[in-house]
């Protein structure tokens, strides 16, 4: 039976357990792209930050247009602070 928790982006290729959310942490999940599904620690974000549709983070993924190296662009869904949008990629 395959476990269908999300993964955490970010976790080591050799964690043991990459589908655990750690205690306290906050996450919101990225919708869409090459890391859709996927679960992000924003615990260090403010508020403000992680509903502000201009901030999101871009992520490194080997896995988007641009390949290794590549980064995908995720920002805030407005109106869903717990969810991020996928909004393309970048070199």
């Amino acid at each position: 039976m395959s476990d269908t928790r999300p993964w955490i982006y970010g976790t080591e290729h050799d964690d043991p357990d990459p589908r655990t959310p750690e205690p306290g942490h906050v996450y919101v999940q990225l919708v869409g792209g090459p890391l859709d599904g996927q679960l992000l620690d924003v615990t260090g974000y403010t508020p403000a930050e992680r509903t502000d549709p201009e901030g999101g983070a871009l992520l490194m993924s080997d896995h988007g247009v641009y390949g290794p190296g590549g980064r995908s662009d995720y920002t805030p869904r407005p109106g869903d602070p717990d969810r991020w949008d996928w909004q393309g990629d970048t070199a």
